[in-house]
């Protein structure tokens, strides 16, 4: 199954020097050497971001995210996992899981309404 793992930053945390975090080019080495990690990308900040909506016709657009949050989009990577417990464990060896957070998707199936 597929995950979309979006990759958010905490601008409030500070991470301790020594807390442990992994490395982030160790992750996407090992998760792209087991084949589970499809891709991947950092994201430009918030600040960069342009929302589209179409009301009544008319397109509307709104510089900066969608919603107002603390966590930010960082980045993204899509898995390819045997199901959720194996997508959570490869996104709790991520770094932003340490100092963000990180949210799983699975796609949904194009066979499925």
């Amino acid at each position: 199954m597929k995950y979309l793992m979006l990759v958010c930053v905490d601008p409030d945390h500070t991470p301790g020097q020594d807390d442990g975090a992994p490395d982030v080019e160790d992750w996407v080495e090992e998760t792209d050497g087991k084949g589970v990690r499809l891709m991947g990308s950092r994201t430009r900040p918030a600040s960069d971001a342009t929302t589209v909506r179409v009301r009544n016709r008319e397109v509307l657009l709104t510089d900066g995210p969608y919603a107002e949050t603390k966590d930010l989009i960082a980045g993204f990577d899509i898995l390819e996992c045997a199901d959720l417990d194996e997508a959570i464990e490869v996104a709790s060896k991520h770094p932003m899981a340490w100092h963000g957070a990180i949210e799983l998707r699975p796609f949904w199936p194009d066979d499925e309404d």
